[in-house]
Parts: structure tokens; sequence; C-alpha cells
């Protein structure tokens, strides 16, 4: 996993940052589905994500997203934020294909067991 394209993470000295992983969660005081950083990265959880609510509405809550972002440094005391690089492309993460699933289907979905074979023994 490529994280940037310039330095080192631990000290977010950086502007860009690559795959980063997303999970969407509806925000109440903006009325509206928002992004947020995971954890198990090597950014912080937790950082907002900028990007067009609309593409993000189509999911439900718990969908996690693998985007490009660009930090944003506010001034002092204010939390740093992550803005979606190529906003009008934001894409499901594959890496999480599984849980994304269940996540649109209600977690106690269960996964198909190998579909191909199932569908080609009823063809027998």
């Amino acid at each position: 996993m490529q994280l940037s394209l310039l330095d080192e993470v631990p000290e977010l000295n950086k502007i860009f940052f690559l795959d980063v992983f997303a999970e969407s969660y509806y925000d109440p005081s903006k009325k509206r589905m928002r992004l947020s950083t995971i954890n198990g990265q090597q950014i912080p959880c937790d950082i907002k994500v900028s990007c067009p609510s609309r593409l993000v509405a189509h999911y439900p809550e718990g969908t996690i997203f693998k985007l490009d972002a660009r930090l944003v440094r506010r001034g002092h005391g204010q939390n740093p934020y992550f803005i979606a690089i190529n906003r009008s492309n934001l894409q499901r993460a594959l890496e999480f294909f599984d849980y994304n699933l269940k996540v649109q289907n209600g977690f106690d979905y269960v996964l198909p067991k190998k579909i191909g074979k199932s569908i080609s023994r009823a063809r027998l």
C-alpha cells in the first residue's frame, strides 16, 4: 500500500495520500452522510474526509470506500481533514467487498458458497 507521494506518515507532514480507507456514517448535526478514516492504517483514524455527500448517500451507513486524498491543515487548535481527490469517481473498496455486501444486505446475510458450482449442478 503506497500511502503518500512525499514522505513518512507519522508526522502528517505530506500533502497527498493514496489508498486511504474511509467509512461512511450519518452525521446528525449536518443531517447527511459523511466519511471518516478507519483504524488499521498508517494514518490516524477518525480524520474526516470531505467529498460530495450525494455520492456517499447512495450507499448505506458503514460502507467502506478507498480513495486518494489531500491533507488540509487548519489553523492552530483545529483538526486537519482530508479532501477526496477525483471526487466524482468515488468507489467502494474492493478489499472490503464481503463486508460492504453484508452492510448492504444486513449483517445477518450469509455469503453464498461457490455460486458457480451450484449453477453448474442445476444444469445437469
